[in-house]
């Protein structure tokens, strides 16, 4: 208080609190004490600034080598990624659809990535040399053994297995076929993974899409697993060229000690047909329960050999008996997406739209105008398929 020798000091946190503590003890002037009051202050002023200004500075110096350390990482982890691609064949020759799961792993893998395929089979060897020409194809594992008759599931797994747990691939890649569907959940299962089905996009090397509700929507799904198996909708991606590649050939680790006592193949029967493979053709003709009977599928056939086709049928038709369950198409069949899609008396169940709406053009007939078929349809032709079909068959000769 001036004038009378008495003072107060307001306490305040800085560093200096201490030191103006300590001079309160004594008797000191106003002017005097106040003078000290303002050098503490400044003092504080000047101490905080320059701290707050080193702090800053470490704090960006910081971010900096941390988006540094993580650009090391991701380019590096894009440069270690690499993907096993399963490849299906019948021995001789490749299944066109190890071409789009080809073309899914080289985008798995990123620009730096390797793509190496696992050729397993008994008399297999032409199979490996094609995949070796395969564009971007790094490298081709070949298994040839007895136990690999029949690509049976419960051989080829333990197989895979030993292929990951010598090379540390980062994905495993299947096409979605009856096939893939059946091995690659085994071997996720094995190696305590996550496995993700029907991929048709790829977001990352860790993020994925996939339809989910009969194909009236679309999960995106990101795997925090070490490695990724996947199978991939080979409708969704480009099949890779079949020539230019250059891929080494060597053994598959683990092939010769792959023995399988828990099933055996016995033989199979395989219906033999001039026409495209309905997976791949170009054109497909696919008949449903109007047509009433599996004589009447002649029409169809009839039909397709004038446009090189290949023919599926709905899954009432395959349940009626009319046609084997090989040419059924939709959910819980065989995924389409031809050129050109010709449904005949196919009402259009959403099960069956989900194998084939990703068709480029589609055409329908049916007698039924509320058909649902219609509602995905390019061109619709409501009409009896049985005076329809014969007229389209005569103009095409």
């Amino acid at each position: 208080k001036k004038g009378t020798g008495h003072y107060c000091v307001v306490r305040y946190h800085c560093p200096f609190n201490r030191f103006v503590i300590s001079l309160s003890n004594n008797r000191l002037s106003f002017k005097q004490l106040r003078k000290i009051l303002l050098i503490s202050v400044l003092f504080s002023v000047i101490y905080l600034s320059i701290s707050t200004c080193i702090r800053a500075e470490m704090l960006r110096a910081s971010f900096g080598l941390l988006n540094l350390q993580k650009g090391l990482f991701l380019s590096g982890r894009s440069r270690l990624a690499s993907s096993l691609v399963i490849v299906e064949h019948d021995n001789a020759k490749l299944n066109p659809a190890t071409l789009h799961a080809v073309t899914a792993a080289a985008k798995l893998s990123g620009s730096g990535g390797d793509v190496t395929c696992l050729v397993a089979g008994h008399g297999c060897s032409p199979v490996a040399k094609a995949a070796a020409q395969v564009a971007g194809v790094k490298r081709v594992l070949l298994a040839d053994s007895d136990a690999f008759k029949g690509f049976l599931p419960e051989a080829l797994a333990p197989l895979i297995v030993a292929c990951q747990s010598k090379l540390q691939f980062s994905h495993i890649v299947s096409s979605a076929t009856a096939l893939g569907k059946s091995l690659l959940p085994r071997v996720a299962a094995k190696l305590d993974v996550a496995a993700v089905s029907d991929v048709i996009d790829v977001k990352s090397e860790d993020t994925f899409v996939r339809p989910v509700y009969a194909g009236n929507a679309l999960q995106t799904v990101k795997s925090l697993d070490k490695v990724k198996c996947i199978t991939v909708r080979g409708t969704a991606f480009e099949a890779a060229a079949e020539t230019g590649g250059s891929a080494g050939e060597e053994a598959a680790p683990g092939a010769d000690g792959v023995t399988n006592s828990v099933s055996k193949f016995i033989g199979q029967e395989l219906s033999k047909s001039d026409r495209p493979e309905l997976s791949s053709a170009k054109v497909v003709v696919s008949g449903g329960r109007g047509l009433k009977s599996g004589d009447n599928f002649q029409l169809l056939y009839e039909l397709a050999g004038k446009m090189n086709a290949a023919v599926g049928a709905s899954r009432a038709a395959v349940d009626a008996g009319f046609v084997p369950n090989d040419m059924q198409i939709g959910q819980t069949g065989k995924i389409v997406a031809p050129d050109l899609y010709i449904a005949v008396g196919i009402s259009g169940a959403i099960q069956h739209l989900a194998g084939m709406k990703d068709s480029k053009v589609i055409v329908a007939i049916n007698k039924d105008p509320e058909a649902p078929i219609f509602q995905v349809a390019d061109y619709g032709l409501v009409a009896d398929l049985f005076k329809a079909v014969p007229e389209m068959t005569k103009l095409l000769n």
